[in-house]
């Protein structure tokens, strides 16, 4: 990756070309185990907040989660990127707030 600004499904491709090499793609995993571990880096952000560790290591915790979410859609052939540009396309039509109090 040699771009300064990456785009996000080259970012997906580096992710989980790293995840491979690392060898978390050796056997079989399960759909479920892989979102409870996103999951998890955003707990783990939740934690960083409740210590007060800084913005440095709530963002290091959010950016696990961004890998976490990068390495599936690179194994599932997901694009990330489209479905990121449909959906602000579409949040900038919906009411203030969805309409909704909370």
């Amino acid at each position: 990756m040699s771009k300064k600004n990456p785009t996000i499904n080259e970012l997906i491709k580096v992710c989980h070309q790293v995840a491979k090499s690392k060898g978390w793609w050796e056997s079989q995993r399960n759909d479920g185990e892989l979102i409870a571990l996103m999951h998890s880096e955003l707990s783990e952000a939740l934690e960083a907040m409740r210590n007060h560790f800084g913005k440095g290591a709530l963002a290091e915790e959010l950016a696990d989660c961004c890998i976490r979410i990068f390495d599936y859609c690179g194994h599932k052939k997901i694009d990330l990127e489209k479905a990121l540009l449909k959906k602000i396309k579409y949040n900038k039509t919906r009411p203030y707030r969805h309409g909704k109090k909370f």
